[in-house]
């Protein structure tokens, strides 16, 4: 089982993008935890809005987007308490009756939800889901809570990295904007930065939006 673990923590690490890393966690829960036929990820965006951005099978998104409209269910509340919340049957949960109305019908017995957090931050939760019910034991709660401490730490790793890439590619588009403006006006980097940024805010587009396109198109969009 340690094997297994440190397994699952290389495995996550090796992914190269955001997304590569949320479809491993997903297919790893499925692969691995006793009972979840389907699983799934969902993020939190600008720290309240919870959506799904991995899943095994579209009844996963299905199930999330329910709990995100009723604003019930076991994945709202894992994401926001450092618990793991499940149900062991659609039919005989009390908890939250407008989300098991509604996910019953569709196929689902039972769930179990854990946080995916740091030390710094809360990131979302990793959600499994099971035709049957009572599918989940303590051992599959064991085992997803470990999962689910990997997957938030190669989760935060993957943000980090990708965010720290794009802001590489934005720095290197404003120089490549500015650099058009010098040659085009014949004035100095501090002028030409100036210029772009006036026109980001008389637009109130983006500075990163604004140099991306006069890089693509050779000119600042019209103001208009």
């Amino acid at each position: 089982m340690a094997k297994a673990f440190a397994d699952f923590a290389r495995d996550l690490l090796a992914q190269e993008s955001v997304q590569s890393t949320l479809e491993e966690i997903t297919a790893l829960a499925v692969s691995e935890i006793e009972g979840c036929e389907f699983a799934g990820v969902s993020l939190v965006e600008k720290k309240k809005n919870i959506s799904t951005h991995a899943e095994t099978d579209p009844l996963v998104k299905r199930i999330d987007e329910i709990q995100y409209r009723t604003g019930e269910g076991p994945c709202i509340q894992a994401v926001w308490v450092r618990e793991v919340f499940s149900v062991d049957s659609m039919d005989g949960e009390t908890r939250w009756p407008r989300f098991t109305a509604e996910a019953g019908p569709l196929g689902v017995g039972s769930m179990c939800s854990f946080q995916l957090f740091t030390h710094e931050e809360i990131l979302g939760g990793l959600n499994l889901y099971s035709s049957r019910e009572h599918a989940f034991g303590v051992e599959a709660y064991e085992i997803g809570q470990i999962l689910a401490a990997h997957a938030a730490v190669a989760l935060a790793s993957a943000q980090t990295e990708h965010n720290l890439q794009r802001a590489v590619r934005t720095r290197q588009r404003i120089g490549e904007a500015t650099g058009i403006l010098i040659e085009r006006y014949r004035i100095t980097d501090r002028e030409a930065f100036a210029l772009l940024a006036k026109a980001s805010q008389n637009m109130n587009v983006k500075l990163s939006a604004l140099a991306e396109e006069l890089v693509h198109t050779g000119s600042l969009p019209d103001a208009d």
